[in-house]
């Protein structure tokens, strides 16, 4: 073991050491060796393959000169800032506020008044549309007024000629004044009497009687007095006919 170490050409100078550190290097040495014994024996008895011829690629390469790059400027981020609100002068404000309150009671009075006037066009046109009904009715009155008045007169008219082409016909011959009541001059009673009768063909009257108010003196005299009374007959188509419904009123004076 030391002739093995004397022979090797990098020669150790060792220390010198303790006798029980020697052998521990020893040892130490011993064991080393054989363990490299036993890997040489390995590498020489493992069989060895040799490995296949490597294939060759040609690989054809150009140098390309590339112009430097530009420099990177930093550019900083843009400032991001509040929205600043506008500041309103409190005097300008109040300004406006009164200008718009003014504006809407301008607006309101507008409306107002349109409605107002819109109101008075209907009640004017109300009115007038009652005034003209009003004169329509009152036209209409008045024609039916004057109407009536027409109709009256035209039968007054007709009673007029009827009357007179009655008295015509039967025209009174002789008409003898009652006797006033004896009783009724000393009580000075006064009145009068109408007495309703016949006249027939022969021109005598025919059932006299009292109608309306009458005082009992003057009924008797009355009744008398008609009966005396002589017409001239009616005669209708040549043939005297008897009128009914003949009236004559008495009255009582005393003078």
């Amino acid at each position: 073991m030391s002739s093995a170490l004397m022979n090797n050409p990098a020669s150790v100078v060792w220390p010198r050491l303790p006798i029980s550190r020697l052998r521990n290097a020893q040892a130490a040495l011993l064991t080393l060796a054989l363990h490299a014994l036993v890997l040489a024996l390995l590498l020489a008895n493992w069989p060895v393959e040799k490995p296949p011829a490597p294939s060759i690629n040609t690989i054809s390469m150009q140098l390309l000169s590339l112009p430097p790059p530009a420099p990177v400027v930093e550019v900083p981020p843009p400032e991001v800032r509040a929205p600043v609100e506008p500041q309103v002068v409190p005097r300008i404000a109040q300004q406006k506020l009164e200008q718009a309150a003014l504006a809407h009671k301008r607006v309101e009075q507008k409306r107002l008044e349109q409605e107002r006037q819109h109101k008075l066009q209907e009640q004017a046109r109300l009115e007038q549309q009652q005034r003209e009904q009003a004169q329509q009715r009152q036209a209409a009155d008045q024609l039916a007024v004057q109407q009536r008045q027409q109709d009256a007169a035209a039968e007054q008219v007709r009673q007029a000629e009827a009357a007179a082409a009655a008295s015509r016909q039967y025209l009174p011959i002789a008409k003898q004044a009652p006797a006033y009541p004896q009783r009724a001059l000393d009580k000075g009673i006064e009145g009068e009497c109408t007495v309703s009768y016949t006249v027939n063909a022969q021109g005598r009257v025919e059932q006299p009687e009292v109608v309306g108010a009458c005082h009992p003196m003057f009924i008797r005299p009355s009744l008398a007095a008609a009966q005396s009374f002589r017409y001239q007959p009616r005669v209708v188509d040549g043939r005297a006919v008897a009128v009914p419904n003949v009236k004559n009123t008495f009255t009582y004076r005393i003078e």
